[in-house]
């Protein structure tokens, strides 16, 4: 079995308590309107998978590609969609809204997010070089880092060489963090310890790929339907008894004052 992960936002660390009064840092995300857009079938596609959507936009602000997609699915367009894939047993319809309630307490996850960008960065702070001794015969090189070329062959720098640069800003992936919490109401998840990236960024949350887990909510837990074409068929017939027989009460009250009101002329 492998459930769909979540798209959600970063708001940054605090510190909450458990049972037993220790203090724990988490780190605060937001799943917010996070809700799947779209699905990936072996018959179609030759995989399964769940398409998420988080923090819907506006039509100007999507590429066309994904704004053509959004309203095939009769569904509004979003920023930031990605896909997880699944087992078949864990494919999602729709519109589903996803909540918090996906993740249990105790579980462990896998995280992904885009870190920080540190900008140009020399060899030291890049890679934890040592640098060159601080006594003499050093002049102005404590913090270089050393020699890079090669002989006469090949006479080149080779690719992936630890050098300076830039640092940071890319994608970053931590395994097994545990989960100490969800707010069902504020549709919040809490995990023990730091999350790559900047507030406000998106962090992809799967469950842990190394880890077995147990009773977790399959496929989801608190999912709702969001647009009008994505009940159930037993929710349909439901919904169509209620409108062809609010209209027949309506009218027999609406009746029985007039026929009254003739009776007593």
């Amino acid at each position: 079995m492998k459930r769909s992960g979540l798209i959600t936002t970063k708001i940054g660390m605090t510190r909450l308590y458990d049972d037993a009064g220790t203090a724990h840092a988490v780190t605060v995300l937001s799943v917010g309107d996070c809700q799947v857009v779209g699905n990936r079938t072996m018959d179609k596609n030759g995989y399964e998978a769940n398409v998420l959507g988080l923090r819907e936009a506006k039509e100007k602000h999507v590429a066309k590609p994904q704004l053509v997609a959004a309203q095939k699915a009769g569904i509004k367009p979003f920023r930031k969609v990605c896909e997880f894939r699944v087992s078949p047993d864990c494919i999602i319809p729709v519109g589903t809204a996803l909540s918090a309630g996906h993740f249990i307490a105790g579980q462990f996850v896998d995280v992904q997010g885009t870190s920080k960008g540190k900008g140009f960065q020399g060899a030291m702070k890049r890679h934890n070089f040592g640098g060159k001794e601080a006594t003499h015969g050093v002049l102005k090189a404590h913090r270089s880092l050393g020699g890079t070329g090669m002989r006469e062959w090949p006479g080149r720098v080779l690719k992936g060489k630890k050098m300076a640069g830039q640092m940071g800003n890319e994608i970053v992936s931590v395994q097994n963090l545990k989960v100490f919490g969800v707010d069902l109401e504020d549709n919040l998840i809490f995990i023990e310890g730091a999350v790559p990236g900047a507030n406000g960024t998106f962090v992809l949350v799967t469950d842990a790929a190394k880890k077995e887990h147990k009773d977790l909510p399959v496929p989801t837990k608190n999912a709702e339907p969001v647009g009008a074409n994505n009940h159930s068929p037993a929710e349909t017939v439901v919904a169509e008894k209620v409108v062809e027989e609010t209209p027949a009460a309506e009218s027999a009250s609406a009746e029985a004052p007039a026929d009254k009101e003739g009776q007593g002329e």
